[in-house]
């Protein structure tokens, strides 16, 4: 018979471990979000040997008071919730109390902070879950904790992990998102002596996604703002030139914390879906601002995902809010004939300027200010002094607040300065780290597709202007519009058309069906009987012809003109399937689908010549399209190339 044995602390606490460190990217997250918690607006982050040897994270956060130390290390000790009713209200990123006890159970842990009240710091050492030192130092404001030998005393752990390249570029990725989602917060991150990248904290996304992506990726972006509900929506759509093959560009976060969410996720590309390719996916960073109340951040050890109450309501919310940002902008892919040389010395030289930049550690920012005061009461008239701005890491006028200028990317010029709301054009750049970060964003000026105009292009009141010059190659048509030549895929454009007529009689329920005989019976589940019945009217609108046939068995005895060769009753379980799925709003894929392929059959095909006349009427018609931009499988209609390029290509601008 076996023996219940009650395990010892030191056991339960490395048990415990295993949930919460997993790696030393596990051990780096826990820490800044501590920091974060903390109210740190500088972080540094060093690590060794893919963080195995050595973590290391410093803050000028709060720090913690000394006869809090121990405790801190206490298992489910914590200040974030007091009880289980805060975790309905809960802001801060962490709050089971495990991460620090967790990490010293597996690692020898020196903790090093100081409050502001104190006159001196606290030096705790505790390792294996054992405590070691503690004595009173001389220390900056906020915490640094060193993390050594990760995983000593648990060699079956060690032995899972990866080699220290590998778990390095983890502890990078996760530090590039955490960076993402603080905009407000300095980081910076070193890896085995050498500085990988380092953030302002000036609250500039755009500029963040530079520093970390590249001029490419920076210059392809939509900003997206959206309220409602009680849902808020900020960030930066890529636009479709920049798709990926995976979803690991799709990046968002909510109520601050990186997650991972498959309803998020499915919205975003719902919203994308009149703009990219099958089996393509966006580029997006995403913060969302939820309701405590609604959401549910206690569902897994990590913290990586959360339940969104009301999810099918949500999912409309998101697909709205990203096709409605998407939809303001113009799409048209512009081409450029640079052969690239140029472009690879350019992404050198930003990557060069960015390793010269040197980011002070979180505790010397305070220094600096306090040394930029003093010099200001005294070299400058009291009425005339800046003040230190913490979150902007500048000085600035003591009426800045009430001129209410904010810091701006202008994407136009690659410049970074301040503007007034009423302002129209940046002012000069207020920092000297701006100053950095404007020569590095100078290099982001040739974007490769265009950007937000006022009037847009493929408009009805741009349509006067269209000079049509002429068919080339029986396929597309060269239109010039004042400095630039528009080149129109007639098939592309055509099946856009056809597709919106083939979906407007769907919405109208006129889509023709034809008789079939005998009718196909298809036996239903009882949850798929649920669901017919609950959407029996979308079927009817596609063209399904549906009566009951006796118990759970269905007679389809009409289906949809026009199928080409796609099996009737496949046809049908497959929209029944994806109705079944919760997260489904609007017109299942399924459907569109088959209307884009009816309507790609329909369409005039390449090859095939255009009178002039049935090209001016095929524009005309495109034009009235809210999407006038992409076939239905994401393919471009139209691209441009400006006069510009073209007088490079032929010498006449020599750069």
């Amino acid at each position: 018979m076996a023996v219940i044995n009650v395990l010892d602390h030191q056991t339960i606490d490395k048990i415990a471990a295993g949930e919460v460190v997993e790696r030393p990217a596990s051990v780096v997250k826990e820490l800044v979000e501590n920091a974060i918690d903390a109210g740190a607006d500088a972080v540094t982050v060093e690590i060794k040997d893919g963080g195995t040897s050595l973590i290391r994270v410093t803050d000028n956060g709060g720090g913690i008071e000394k006869n809090q130390i121990r405790n801190a290390f206490l298992r489910h000790a914590t200040s974030k919730i007091t009880s289980a009713d805060d975790l309905t209200s809960l802001v801060s990123l962490g709050f089971r109390g495990e991460a620090l006890a967790s990490i010293a159970a597996v690692s020898m842990v020196e903790l090093i902070s100081k409050t502001p009240q104190e006159l001196t710091g606290i030096r705790y050492v505790i390792e294996g879950g054992i405590e070691k030192e503690q004595e009173e130092i001389g220390a900056p404001e906020g915490t640094t904790v060193l993390v050594r030998s990760l995983f000593y005393n648990t060699p079956p752990r060690k032995k899972f992990l990866k080699q220290p390249q590998t778990e390095g570029s983890y502890v990078a990725d996760l530090m590039e998102h955490l960076a993402m989602s603080n905009p407000g917060v300095s980081f910076k991150f070193i890896m085995n002596g050498q500085t990988k990248f380092y953030t302002t904290g000036n609250n500039n996304l755009h500029e963040i996604i530079y520093r970390i992506y590249g001029k490419e990726i920076a210059a392809q972006l939509v900003p997206v703002g959206f309220c409602e509900d009680g849902v808020s929506i900020e960030g930066m759509l890529g636009k479709p030139v920049i798709n990926r093959a995976n979803r690991n560009y799709e990046i968002f976060y909510v109520n601050g914390r990186y997650i991972k969410s498959t309803l998020i996720s499915k919205a975003i590309e719902e919203g994308y879906r009149e703009y990219l390719m099958q089996h393509k996916f966006p580029f997006c960073v995403l913060h969302f601002r939820i309701d405590t109340e609604r959401i549910d951040v206690n569902v897994h050890p990590t913290k990586m995902e959360v339940r969104i109450a009301d999810g099918p309501a949500f999912y409309d919310t998101v697909m709205r809010a990203i096709h409605s940002a998407l939809h303001e902008t113009e799409m048209i892919p512009q081409v450029t004939l640079t052969d690239g040389k140029s472009d690879r010395i350019n992404r050198a030289d930003s990557t060069a300027n960015a390793a010269k930049i040197t980011a002070p550690e979180p505790f010397e920012q305070r220094r600096i200010a306090a040394e930029g005061m003093r010099f200001l009461q005294t070299a400058v008239p009291e009425k005339h002094a800046n003040v230190y701005d913490r979150g902007r890491n500048s000085f600035q006028h003591p009426d800045h607040d009430r001129m209410k200028e904010t810091a701006v990317y202008a994407p136009e010029t690659g410049q970074i300065g301040t503007r007034h709301p009423e302002e129209q054009t940046p002012g000069p750049v207020q920092s000297a780290e701006n100053l950095s970060a404007a020569h590095m964003e100078a290099a982001a000026q040739n974007p490769t597709q265009m950007e937000l105009f006022a009037d847009k292009i493929l408009s009805e009141q741009a349509r006067p202007h269209f000079k049509i010059i002429g068919q080339l190659f029986d396929t597309y048509w060269l239109i010039s519009y004042e400095d630039k030549l528009l080149i129109v895929d007639q098939h592309a454009a055509h099946e856009k058309v056809k597709y919106e007529r083939f979906m407007k009689r769907f919405r109208e329920h006129t889509i023709a069906s034809q008789t079939v005989n005998p009718p196909i019976v298809v036996a239903m589940s009882s949850r798929e009987r649920e669901c017919y019945l609950k959407h029996a009217e979308d079927f009817a609108a596609l063209g399904f012809m549906i009566e009951e046939f006796g118990g759970n068995d269905y007679a389809v005895r009409g289906v949809p003109l026009d199928l080409y060769g796609y099996e009737e009753k496949a046809f049908f379980r497959e929209i029944l399937d994806e109705l079944a799925d919760e997260s489904v709003t609007g017109t299942p894929e399924s459907i569109r689908i088959r209307i884009a392929t009816m309507a790609c059959k329909a369409a005039v095909k390449g090859n095939m010549r255009l009178s002039r006349d049935e090209a001016e009427q095929l524009i005309d018609e495109l034009l009235t399209l809210d999407n006038p931009y992409h076939c239905p499988h994401g393919r471009p209609t139209v691209i441009s190339m400006t006069k510009y390029e073209l007088e490079k290509k032929f010498k006449r601008i020599v750069t």
